[in-house]
């Protein structure tokens, strides 16, 4: 009944090329777009955090270098990074996987992104915590550890999970160094069947989908931390 009436609005063929299609983009998805997501954001944390400590230790060169190094990846375009990276490096004799490039980049690139956000978070913890961690006898990186870092990363938890979500969205790019993640593989499907209004509507949807689960755990989170604050209240 429910394939009857979808027939009446798309058509048949138009109806099975969108059914055949579903999981043939759903599943570099989930094989390729999650783990370029989940890895290449793990690895940006890393930078972020390191970088954002840098800054907030004030130590004269290592903060200048990071300072470098956000001001040209926030201030040159992905594609233009990932380009530079995936078909500019073989030049000079340096050649990476199409997967391994696009981590490195994403990871590269969210990095800067997420370390100003992480040392504003920094920044907006009270200074008296970091003297109550010398009273306490803690050394500075234990009152970091312990103290500074888990308030910012609580401030920090709504614009990083943002950032997260954007990247989802930002691995569609990989698509132009031939990595086969769900745009790719819509426009193979594409250049078989050309059915572009559809299709690309179906792997935007495919997005939208992921987008909203990580959403709805973004929420959840807040309201665990919210709850967490209020009992430490």
């Amino acid at each position: 009944m429910i394939r009857q009436f979808l027939e009446l609005i798309f058509g048949q063929r138009l109806l099975d090329i969108i059914l055949d299609s579903f999981w043939k983009i759903l599943l570099p998805g989930l094989t390729v777009t999650i783990p370029l997501t989940a890895i290449a954001f793990s690895l940006a944390m890393v930078i972020a955090v390191a970088a954002a400590l840098a800054q907030f230790a004030r130590v004269p060169v290592v903060r200048q270098l990071c300072r470098f190094y956000i001001w040209v990846f926030r201030g040159t375009p992905l594609l233009v990074q990932l380009f530079v990276v995936f078909y500019g490096l073989p030049k000079v004799g340096i050649t990476i996987a199409p997967f391994p490039a696009a981590v490195l980049v994403f990871s590269l690139n969210e990095g800067a992104y997420c370390a100003e956000t992480v040392r504003a978070a920094l920044e907006a913890v009270p200074s008296g915590q970091l003297e109550a961690g010398y009273c306490a006898g803690l050394s500075y990186l234990q009152t970091m550890r312990r103290i500074i870092l888990p308030q910012a990363m609580r401030t920090a938890f709504p614009p990083l999970s943002n950032s997260l979500i954007a990247m989802v969205k930002d691995t569609s790019l990989a698509a132009n160094i031939t990595v086969v993640e769900m745009l790719r593989a819509t426009e193979q499907i594409n250049a078989r069947v050309y059915e572009p209004l559809a299709l690309y509507i179906e792997v935007g949807l495919v997005y939208l989908l992921f987008s909203t689960v990580l959403t709805w755990l973004q929420r959840l989170g807040e309201q665990r931390l919210g709850a967490y604050e209020n009992r430490e209240g």
